[in-house]
This record gives structure tokens, sequence and C-alpha cells, in this order.
């Protein structure tokens, strides 16, 4: 199994979201998953990279070549693909995925998480969408989604293929489990 990680270029005010990643990207890598990410050596990037390679897993990075200098291109890892550009990055790293993991980190994350999600309710993969929700880190958003479904703009179909667990091992555990619904156009 291969996992996309999206996550921060940055490790964020809290410790705890660095011990977090390195928890689960030491953990992953135990259980035999392998990982796909933003090819960067910064931020939690960097540490869910380092961790999963200590730890003897395998890690391909992708990265556009303007961020390959400011996001520094990790040139340890088991496969680094330099892209044209963040579109071709996302298709990439979505081709290489069997499923999709946001650990904290800003608007890109939440970008990258969401075309997925938003993928997945049109049918165009039945891959599960994580959240590791170290923190309580994501708790706001979920609120906002759950508000989203209260208004009538996300079903509650598609809300509940969401899979948000704050322990490594409980999000491995729901992102095996997981059975796709139908997809929005069905």
């Amino acid at each position: 199994m291969r996992l996309a990680i999206f996550c921060g270029s940055s490790l964020g005010n809290n410790e705890g979201f660095r011990e977090s990643t390195e928890l689960l990207g030491q953990y992953l890598a135990e259980q035999g998953v392998d990982i796909v990410y933003g090819g960067g050596n910064v931020g939690l990037m960097g540490c869910i990279a380092n961790s999963v390679l200590a730890a003897g897993g395998q890690v391909i990075g992708v990265i556009p070549d303007h961020l390959k200098q400011k996001e520094i291109a990790h040139l340890g890892l088991s496969e680094l693909h330099v892209v044209a550009d963040m579109h071709e990055r996302k298709a990439k790293m979505m081709a290489l995925a069997d499923g999709f993991v946001a650990l904290p980190g800003g608007v890109g994350t939440l970008e990258e998480m969401f075309e997925v999600w938003t993928w997945g309710q049109l049918g165009l993969h039945n891959k599960p969408c994580a959240f590791y929700n170290v923190k309580a880190f994501y708790d706001p958003l979920f609120s906002m989604v759950a508000s989203m479904q209260e208004a009538g703009f996300v079903k509650s179909v598609y809300l509940d293929m969401l899979i948000r667990e704050s322990t490594p091992e409980a999000l491995l555990k729901a992102i095996k489990a997981y059975q796709a619904p139908a997809s929005k156009w069905s």
C-alpha cells in the first residue's frame, strides 16, 4: 500500500505536530506502507519523509520545478519526480497513491485534500481520504464541513467518507477498512 501524504512545508508552532508526524511515518513504514508526498525536505514534509526512510520504508517525492529550491527538494528519497507544475504534481501523486492523508498544514494541504475528496465524490477514484487529526488540529474544519452538510451543500454520505483519526493505528485501520460510497452522479 502507498499513501499520499499532504502536510505543511513548515513545522507549525506546536512540537506535537512534528512528534506525531514522526510517529506516523515510523508506524507506516513498520506496517509496510510506503508514502508519496510533495518532495520537500522542510517542515512536516521533511519529517514524514525522514521518519519513513529511517524505519526502512519507501518514499516517493513529487515536486514542481519552481519549488525545488524553495522547499529544498529532498535528495535522499527512494524516488524523486520533478514535474512542471502543481497540477502535474497532484495528478502524479493521485496516480501513485492508494489513499490520501492530510496531516497538519496550511492552505496548500487543504487544497490538495479537498480536491481528492471532491474527486472521490464524483467517482473519479474510490480511494480513502483521511485526516490525521493530531492535537485536534482539524476540529474547526470538521465543524465547518458539518455546517455545509446541515445547510444542504454536502450530503451526509460524502461527509461520512472522510476518515478522521488521531493515532497512527486507528488511522491505518480505518484506511484499510474503507468502503467508497456510490459516486455523486451514480
